[in-house]
């Protein structure tokens, strides 16, 4: 009789093994990895797409890319998503990214976000070497009204500090030619430090005779139309326009209007090769679902 249950407890026993292996192997390993939520779960049971989800691996992923440009766009993308605590975290974490690329992302993007616990790190960045960062961490703390960066500003425009005591006396005697640092903390920054409104890219574009920037701008104005039409229009737009720049203007208006119903044709752009188009539509995704959800203000 013994010899008869054997192998029937052998068999219980390898498929409980079997499936305690398959329950590791599926379970997110990194503790910043987003877990999926109680909406996923059942989003699977029913067969329909999580697009929550699957924004958040995408910009998790590109958080997390080797390369630097790829981190630079997902960390910009987090712009787009005021309200959100993830968003903030990440951004905030970003500040310490090797690359000064992605330090400058953040500090743009934490004043976008006006995350006001940001300002000790961000005014700690005012002591960076790379005049890129410390410009982006100067527009942030405009952003964010705090006063040190009026120092910064004043030291740029004068070539001497306002006063004797402050935070940037260390910056303010690199501030040599205070054209050429700002000139290259536009360019390093990836245009964080505005150009009568224009980031620096944009400004670029329109001398070489591209009026994407022009049309990146009226999609960002549009976001204000109430019509459907527009909406529409702006879907189009993010999906396939030939300019970049042109479909994340289009993603930011979308953002601003808030309205859920985009976010199924958006989600073709979560597998898109374009990186900054990616990055930025999962952003636009995810706040948007959150406004739907009633988690964050719409603006």
């Amino acid at each position: 009789m013994k010899e008869r249950l054997r192998p029937a407890w052998a068999l219980f026993f390898v498929l409980m093994l079997a499936s305690a292996i398959a329950s590791q192997e599926t379970r997110p390993t990194d503790p910043d990895t987003p877990e999926p939520h109680a909406g996923a779960q059942a989003a699977r049971a029913n067969r329909t797409p999580d697009y929550q989800d699957l924004a958040w691996r995408v910009l998790w992923l590109g958080l997390r890319h080797p390369k630097a440009n790829q981190r630079v766009e997902a960390v910009k993308a987090l712009s787009l998503m005021q309200g959100n605590r993830r968003a903030a975290a990440f951004a905030m974490r970003a500040l310490n990214d090797p690359d000064p690329k992605v330090r400058a992302a953040a500090a743009a993007t934490l004043g976008d976000l006006h995350v006001t616990a940001a300002a000790s790190a961000l005014r700690a960045l005012l002591s960076d070497k790379e005049p890129a960062v410390m410009l982006s961490a100067t527009y942030a703390l405009f952003l964010l009204k705090d006063a040190a960066a009026y120092e910064i500003y004043y030291a740029v425009l004068m070539g001497d500090k306002k006063t004797s005591a402050g935070l940037i006396q260390a910056q303010v005697d690199r501030l040599k030619d205070p054209k050429q640092v700002v000139e290259m903390g536009l360019q390093e920054g990836m245009g964080f430090v505005p150009f009568g409104g224009m980031g620096y890219e944009a400004y670029r574009m329109l001398l070489k005779h591209d009026n994407s920037p022009v049309r990146a701008t009226a999609a960002r104005y549009l976001a204000l139309d109430p019509d459907p039409v527009t909406e529409d229009a702006l879907i189009q737009t993010a999906l396939a326009d030939k300019k970049a720049i042109v479909r994340q203007a289009a993603l930011d208006a979308l953002a601003q209007r808030g309205d859920s119903r985009c976010i199924e044709r958006l989600a073709q752009n979560l597998h898109e090769k374009i990186y900054a188009v990616r990055y930025r539509t999962a952003a636009t995704i995810i706040h948007v679902g959150g406004v739907r959800a009633g988690k964050i203000p719409s603006k």
